[in-house]
């Protein structure tokens, strides 16, 4: 600004702020914890930019500080984000333990109470079914007999006499069991599904205290859990706080860095203080000496703790030796262009030049304000063309041999 007015035409603009601040610290923060990603919401980055961030002076210098551990316990601020106090299945207390393994036994005696009487009614359709054999025997019909025995796979009457012994007793020791109310069952495996055995379709080779005494297996082998081994004395309790806590280390001077290195981010643009030195060399030494000297920081990106020593070190490395140059920071940097337009809305309330008619405007359309008195002097911004590039390499060789040409 000079005498006043604004020079348009030498005028640059970045195309970084806030928002691409607090998308870089979100990107940083998730990397670091890849756990809480749901948690790393843009308006927590946003909140946590405002007031965890700060400017380093030295960039490379602060980084070196943050390697020394003592640096970065003592400057190292902690987030907590929001977690449920319901205990995982590693931290449930002893008698949630107690009453699940009481489930699981009930569940358990009523698999075996159903299991024990579809075996009593499977074994009284065999046993009945071997009676009505007998019964053909000793009515006398032999062809019949001797047919029914090949369909059962038997030899002779004595076998079929030996099968219907053992399914009799078989079927008296399951009445008895299912009479008795009380089972004692040993749980070995819990969460394990038992898979019912596959009798032979006579049942003659296995009794009920067979079936009742197998020992369940999973179904892989490699899978089976095991033995649950006794709880120690002193066993380390998961802090669930801790777990759900983020460490604001180097992200406190990495996003807000972005407003002078944008390459960070990915963006091919200058920083301020590189801006900040192009538009200055636009100036003859005079003109620059004069502008130096009210260096004025407003906006929103002020605010970050640092940021004036910054300026202040970046225009030390770009100014002459022994010149000065003074920066100055902004009261209310957030409001500052609202509090400004307001004190020049009332200092030319009553002026005429400070205002238009909607008469007006209707009549010359909005670009009639680019020429009003209260507005900047449109200025049109001509760029230099660039060279042709074969004026930059003229002793560049031209033949069919040169590689950069094949």
């Amino acid at each position: 600004v000079f005498f006043g007015r604004l020079d348009a035409k030498n005028c640059k603009r970045i195309n970084l702020g806030g928002c691409q601040a607090a998308v870089y610290l979100q990107r940083l923060l998730q990397l670091k914890y890849p756990g809480h990603l749901a948690a790393i919401t843009l308006s927590r980055m946003e909140e946590i930019l405002h007031e965890h961030s700060y400017i380093a002076r030295d960039y490379a210098e602060e980084l070196q500080k943050w390697r020394c551990p003592e640096y970065y316990e003592s400057n190292v601020h902690k987030m907590q984000l929001p977690f449920s106090n319901k205990l995982l299945g590693s931290t449930v207390a002893s008698e949630e333990k107690q009453e699940k393994r009481q489930q699981q036994l009930r569940r358990l005696q009523e698999l075996n109470a159903r299991r024990r009487e579809e075996k009593l009614q499977l074994d009284q359709e065999r046993l009945d079914r071997l009676l009505y054999v007998q019964e053909l025997l000793e009515d006398g019909q032999m062809d019949q007999f001797h047919k029914a025995l090949v369909e059962l796979n038997m030899d002779s009457a004595e076998e079929l006499q030996s099968y219907i012994n053992k399914l009799s007793a078989s079927v008296e020791q399951t009445k008895q069991k299912i009479l008795q109310s009380e089972v004692s069952i040993e749980v070995d495996v819990v969460d394990s599904k038992p898979e019912t055995p596959e009798l032979d379709p006579l049942g003659s080779e296995q009794s009920l205290e067979d079936v009742e005494s197998i020992e369940f297996e999973p179904l892989f082998a490699e899978e089976q859990p095991e033995v649950e081994k006794p709880v120690a004395a002193v066993q380390p309790v998961f802090n669930l706080a801790e777990y759900h806590q983020l460490f604001l280390g180097t992200e406190r001077i990495r996003a807000p860095e972005i407003i002078f290195q944008p390459s960070l981010i990915g963006e091919d643009q200058a920083g301020v203080a590189e801006t900040m030195q192009y538009v200055l060399e636009r100036y003859s030494k005079e003109q620059q000496a004069v502008l130096v000297q009210n260096v004025f920081l407003t906006g929103g990106n002020t605010m970050y703790p640092g940021l004036k020593a910054r300026i202040q070190k970046e225009l030390l490395e770009m100014r002459p030796f022994q010149s000065s140059f003074q920066v100055h920071l902004a009261s209310s940097p957030v409001l500052d262009a609202w509090y400004g337009a307001r004190d020049w809305a009332v200092e030319h309330m009553q002026r005429e030049e400070g205002w238009i008619t909607r008469k007006d405007y209707e009549e010359k359309g909005g670009e009639f304000l680019k020429e009003h008195c209260a507005s900047n002097v449109y200025v049109p911004i001509r760029l230099p063309k660039q060279a042709p590039r074969a004026a930059e390499a003229p002793g560049r060789a031209s033949g069919p041999g040169n590689p950069s040409e094949q």
